[in-house]
Parts: C-alpha cells; structure tokens; sequence
C-alpha cells in the first residue's frame, strides 16, 4: 500500500468515526424535565390542599326537610369553594397583611366572633357585630349585611376588603383601591397556580373573588344537631320529637306558636312566636323582616334603625350550649336568657320608625310575659340546633 492510499484510509476512517459520533449526538434523547403545576401550592399549604384530590364541598347532601337555598347561578364547586378558602382565611387581602375574612369570622364560633367589634387594619374595627356565617346559603334571604345593603353573598364578601376600616383597600385617605390587591394577588405564586387551576388563566378579577369567597361561604353547613335527629323522626316540626328531652319539646312548642295579644299587646295566649320570623327548619330570618327593637351603635353614638337581617339560629350556641359570641347588631346582649328577655318585652323607642309590625301588635310593642319555665324550655329547644361537625372539619379551617 503507497503512502497516498494509506493517508486516503486514515482520512476515510476518521470520517466515519465523526460521522458515527455525530449520528450518535443528535439521535441520543433530551433528559425530560417536569414542571410541577402546583409546586408553589404545595410550598404554601403542604398536605392541606391537593389539586388532584379536593375536599368535597359540591355535594354534602342536606336533609330532605331542607328547601330553601339562595345560591342562584353561582352553584358551588369544589375547585372554587378550594379557592374561596384560600381567599377567606389570606391575610394579604388587607393592606397591611393583618386580617383576614377569618379573623372576624372564626370557625370555632361557627365563623362569628367572640368581641363585639373585631379587629380591623391600623387599629380599626367593625361598625357591627361580626354574624355567624353558617347556613348562610338556606335561606329565602338573598340580601346580606345586618342591613341588607348587599344584593347578594357575592357583592357582599368584597366589601368588608374595600371598608376603609375592616381591611382596607379603600381607594380613601391615601389607601389603594381593590385595583391594587387584585395586581397584589397576581403577583402571588400560589395564586398563579389556583387560578389557573380553576380558571384555566392568571388573571384575578373582583368578580372571580366574589364568586369563589361566596363558594365557599355557602359551603359551610350544620345538619347533624340533635334538632336534625329529631327532625327526621317526625312528619313536621309540630309534632314531639322521640329524642327531645320534655323541657325540649315544650321549648320548641312556645318556639313554633304564635302569641294571641289583647288590645294592648299583652299576651293571653299562645306561644313566643319566634318561627314567624325565624322559620323552621333553616331557622332563617324572613326576608319581610324589619327592625327588631334593637336600634343602638357599637360607638354609642347616634341610632340605627335599617338592622333587618339576622344570621340562621343554627348554631347559635356551641355544642356546650354556649353561645358564639355575643347577639344583635350591638353584641351587647351576652346570653340566651338577654335574647329571649329583649323579645319579651318590645319598648317603643323615639325615631324607630322602622319597628316589625308583628313585635307591635295593636300598635303597642309586644308584652310576652314569659314564665321562667318558657324561657328555660325556649333556651334548651335553641340549644338542640347546634351540630359539631361545622367546627372541626378541616375542609372549613385555614389551609395555612
């Protein structure tokens, strides 16, 4: 073999080897790379919320006595409701990462509040009492706040974000508008991450808010009371219920019967009347409601006469049979006995032009006359409607 063919042979060789290798590079496959979708969710919440297996709030069931529901074209669903959680216990809602939906609304006072006033931002509070939350959604009612001024659950649960005191974000003095939490949101891993989720996009909106929060709202529910046991063992709620103790039942009765007055509004007959406003089952608050007598502030200044709403009785008092949280608007009644004592006695106060007819028989405010025995039997039968389900479920509670 000449020089010449044994350089043409080396040179034919290499090319081969370089043609082989570079084969090899481009065909070798690229190592995969997984993003997970939800790493700053798991980050931010560990175990207590997982995508790909949400807690179940869409289908809970309900006693089949359970009719009413004010739940309109928002139907609850679990991807939402997820959300809504997030969104009611974040204290980034407020200005100063401080409060949340949940510091006013705590779920071991079935979402009410122990103080009178809760807390707001920089030293604010509430005008009002903080109401309980649970079985908002049963209900013929579909306005809310003490006075009724939001249209829906879902006007309602931004405006506590938007109140100069409460949260914040007010567009007054000097403070941001709710423009500036929804770019403060969006800038939020997690919230990338469940909105996309649920949305399929980033973008927060006041409407996405309203409508997840309300969600979530909705989703907090009491049917496992000794009322509900006995409730469905009977046809009605006229009838004695097998599991009430006879103190029960005959508060119940003095609950259900409507008082005869004479001409000066004393009772002669009957009972308290207390379903004419606060129907059973659900135990909501009638929407033709007007004042209940009670007219004073939290400040002490001045009167208020628009209070025509008022929370489910559901719950009213925690499964020890204590109440959560002071009653009325004020909170300035501090136990059942206070309660049934204010409706036992309507005094017709100067400027109350707003005063419920049926606490007004024949022009005079209503002179009930309880016995002690009524008012023991109303405490006991009031005390049969709380469950214990609602303040133990995690599904309801931070997932911080």
């Amino acid at each position: 073999m000449t020089n010449v063919q044994t350089v043409f042979g080396t040179i034919f060789m290499l090319l081969i080897i370089a043609v082989s290798c570079s084969k090899s590079e481009t065909t070798a496959p690229a190592p995969v790379v997984t993003v997970d979708p939800y790493a700053a969710i798991k980050a931010a919440f560990g175990t207590k919320i997982d995508p790909n297996n949400l807690a179940n709030y869409a289908n809970q069931g309900k006693p089949a006595y359970i009719n009413k529901d004010n739940t309109g074209g928002n139907a609850i669903t679990n991807a939402k409701a997820t959300l809504g959680r997030v969104l009611f216990y974040d204290t980034n809602l407020s200005i100063d990462n401080s409060i949340s939906c949940a510091s006013c609304h705590k779920q071991q006072f079935a979402f009410s509040d122990t103080a009178i006033a809760s807390s707001g931002v920089v030293g604010g509070s509430t005008g009002r009492h903080s109401m309980r939350l649970v079985n908002s959604r049963f209900a013929n009612e579909t306005r809310f706040f003490w006075d009724e001024r939001a249209a829906s659950l879902e006007q309602q649960t931004t405006q506590p974000v938007k109140d100069h005191a409460e949260m914040g974000f007010s567009g007054q003095s000097g403070r941001p508008g709710i423009a500036a939490l929804l770019v403060k949101l969006q800038a939020i891993a997690y919230y990338n991450e469940l909105f996309k989720f649920v949305y399929g996009d980033v973008t927060v909106t006041e409407a996405r808010l309203q409508e997840c929060m309300a969600q979530f709202v909705r989703s907090i529910q009491s049917f496992d009371s000794k009322y509900d046991a006995g409730r469905q063992q009977v046809a009605n709620d006229g009838q004695p219920f097998p599991n009430f103790t006879p103190m029960e039942n005959m508060g119940k009765q003095v609950f259900l019967t409507p008082p005869v007055f004479n001409a000066t509004g004393i009772r002669v007959n009957g009972g308290a009347g207390c379903n004419g406003c606060h129907n059973a089952p659900e135990f909501d608050i009638d929407p033709n409601s007007r004042n209940n007598g009670i007219i004073g502030t939290i400040s002490g200044t001045g009167i208020d006469i628009t209070v025509t709403r008022a929370p489910s009785l559901r719950d009213i008092t925690n499964p020890a049979g204590f109440p959560n949280g002071p009653f009325m608007h004020t909170g300035n009644l501090r136990t059942l006995q206070n309660a049934i004592g204010h409706y036992g006695t309507i005094n017709l106060a100067p400027g109350n032009t707003n005063l419920d007819p049926r606490l007004r028989p024949n022009g005079f405010g209503q002179q009930l006359n309880f016995t002690q025995q009524e008012v023991d039997g109303l405490m006991a039968f009031l005390r049969t409607l709380s469950g214990n389900n609602v303040y133990m479920d995690s599904k309801w509670g931070s997932p911080f």
